[in-house]
């Protein structure tokens, strides 16, 4: 297509509200996906941290351990 302005290619041939509202939202998806996988990965982190934490407090040496 060929805008004569900036205006007309806003509009879109008058599509413009239901072109650039699509782009809009999939915008917020994708940054929405962003930010649940970051915090969904940070929780993950955190939650082995602490797992690996109480793993080292409950070890016990082996007799093979001393050796070493």
């Amino acid at each position: 297509m060929n805008w004569e302005s900036w205006s007309q290619f806003w509009a879109m041939g008058g599509d413009g509200l239901y072109v650039w509202s699509a782009y809009l939202v999939a915008i917020v998806v994708i940054f929405t996906e962003i930010a649940v996988i970051g915090l969904t990965r940070r929780s993950i982190l955190e939650h082995l941290g602490r797992y690996a934490k109480i793993a080292r407090k409950e070890r016990k040496p082996r007799i093979d351990d001393s050796r070493f």
